[in-house]
């Protein structure tokens, strides 16, 4: 074996891959690297296994892969020779590095603002209070779920023309919104995605030309923000007061109106029923379309949920979304949206053009738990858990911290809103409470218009009211 290859080639290290795969490596690395140049005749398979002390068919294999590849050049009773073009090196001239360097593609106005992002917030470790849009998973009934997943699984589908929406869980699903919400619609209205950003990254899509203007609510969620800025809009974050909304506040029309009628995010605020009405007729005098993420309205505590803004008038271009996340569990990613019957056809088409598609195994295990009841069941039994759990967190920040902090008591959902009284540094104040143990979302960070509006954003329904009572007594003594 010749000099270069006997300082460079060491196959005595142990590893996770075969001799075989690390030779061919080894190789590989050389000749892209230019160490082996073009031309340049290898040993032979019998010399090479020799002096490397393995096995002749292991160098064989590892040339016969290396010459698939493109990077040797083999003939029967030759030896192998590196092919012409195989180094990186030969693809530009030394002198040309800097000119190749700056121009390479750059990211689009989008991901390089993405850099810049402070959503979606990652948590790195386990769950901790007061951790946002948590449902707690030790209550969830996951024996029955684990059923509805064998069967989905040992299920052979007969879907009609490669439908990437299971026409089960739309019926089902519809029945239940129907009862629930007040919705009429046609099950094939109902697109289902992987998640309600995934609905809302599709609407955006389908919807919005470059240019077109965007309202969402301001504090407000900042994952419309974010899929309707991706799809090239001009995001225009709307203030919000006691009722929602501000519609007078703003003089340029929108193509889409992003709200949370339900319950406000992040103030938990119910939309009232006038207000809804003046929204729809506002968004039909300008041709606006709205999205109406009902992402929690499954959980209310204060007698019955208003009717959705898609139950209101059905007539209305209203894109309704909903998740599973929320009801039921973090790691079921299931979302939908209902959509105009007139557009059916082409956001079908519009959702297997983009891949936002749920696995045919969770749709089906999701329709056999809601026609078994279980569902309902369970969003019942979480609905008084919640609310518990919700009063008890209110009472405790009270004691805590009620002359610094004011509480925007929600009328549902799964977590609430305090307000500092006097000027505080809300993001300063959370990474403390980070680093305490209490995971919190500052209110600074919601906001899409100019504002001084500082707090805390807190979710309470993944916890005990022993947790939540700890970590609420953490808060104050921080603030104090």
């Amino acid at each position: 074996m010749d000099e270069l290859l006997e300082g460079l080639l060491d196959l005595s290290r142990a590893g996770a891959t075969s001799l075989t795969s690390r030779l061919a490596g080894q190789l590989r690395s050389l000749i892209s690297e230019g160490h082996l140049k073009s031309g340049r005749r290898l040993p032979s398979s019998r010399a090479l296994a020799a002096r490397l002390n393995v096995s002749r068919n292991t160098v064989t294999q590892a040339i016969e892969q290396l010459a698939a590849e493109g990077y040797l050049d083999v003939s029967q009773s030759r030896r192998p020779v590196v092919a012409a073009g195989a180094s990186l090196l030969t693809t530009r001239q030394r002198g040309d590095v800097a000119r190749d360097v700056s121009a390479r593609p750059r990211l689009s106005a989008w991901g390089r603002k993405l850099a810049k992002s402070n959503w979606p917030p990652v948590y790195r470790d386990l769950p901790r209070p007061f951790q946002p849009g948590l449902a707690d998973e030790r209550e969830f009934p996951r024996d029955i779920w684990g059923r509805c997943l064998r069967h989905a699984a040992n299920r052979r589908f007969r879907w009609s023309n490669f439908t990437v929406n299971d026409p089960t869980l739309q019926d089902a699903l519809l029945k239940h919104l129907a009862t629930h919400r007040g919705i009429s619609a046609r099950a094939e209205q109902i697109i289902v995605v992987p998640s309600a950003q995934a609905a809302l990254t599709l609407i955006a899509r389908v919807m919005i030309d470059v240019g077109d203007v965007a309202w969402i609510e301001s504090p407000g969620y900042s994952g419309a923000y974010a899929a309707s800025f991706a799809a090239g809009a001009k995001v225009v974050g709307v203030p919000i007061d006691a009722d929602g909304l501000r519609i007078a506040s703003n003089s340029q029309p929108p193509k889409i109106i992003f709200v949370t009628p339900s319950h406000q995010y992040p103030t938990g605020k119910l939309m009232p029923i006038g207000c809804r009405l003046e929204l729809l007729r506002f968004a039909r005098s300008v041709g606006a379309a709205i999205i109406e993420d009902d992402y929690d309205g499954e959980f209310h505590y204060e007698g019955r949920p208003v009717a959705a803004l898609a139950a209101i008038d059905p007539d209305a271009l209203v894109f309704y979304v909903g998740t599973f996340a929320k009801s039921m569990s973090a790691d079921i990613r299931v979302g939908y949206v209902i959509v105009p019957q007139s557009m059916a056809p082409t956001f079908v088409l519009a959702q297997r053009h983009l891949g936002l598609l749920a696995a045919a195994t969770l749709q089906s295990a999701l329709a056999e738990f809601i026609e078994r009841g279980t569902y309902l069941s369970h969003l019942r039994r979480m609905t008084r858990l919640y609310g518990d759990r919700r009063d008890c967190l209110v009472r405790v920040l009270a004691e805590e911290a009620g002359r610094r902090l004011a509480v925007d008591v929600p009328a549902g959902g799964m977590q609430l809103l305090v307000r500092y009284v006097g000027p505080t540094d809300d993001r300063s104040l959370s990474r403390r409470l980070l680093e305490a143990g209490v995971v919190t979302r500052p209110l600074s960070e919601m906001l899409h218009h100019r504002s001084r509006e500082r707090g805390l954003f807190l979710g309470f329904a993944a916890w005990t009211e022993a947790e939540l009572t700890a970590g609420a007594r953490l808060i104050g003594r921080h603030i104090r």
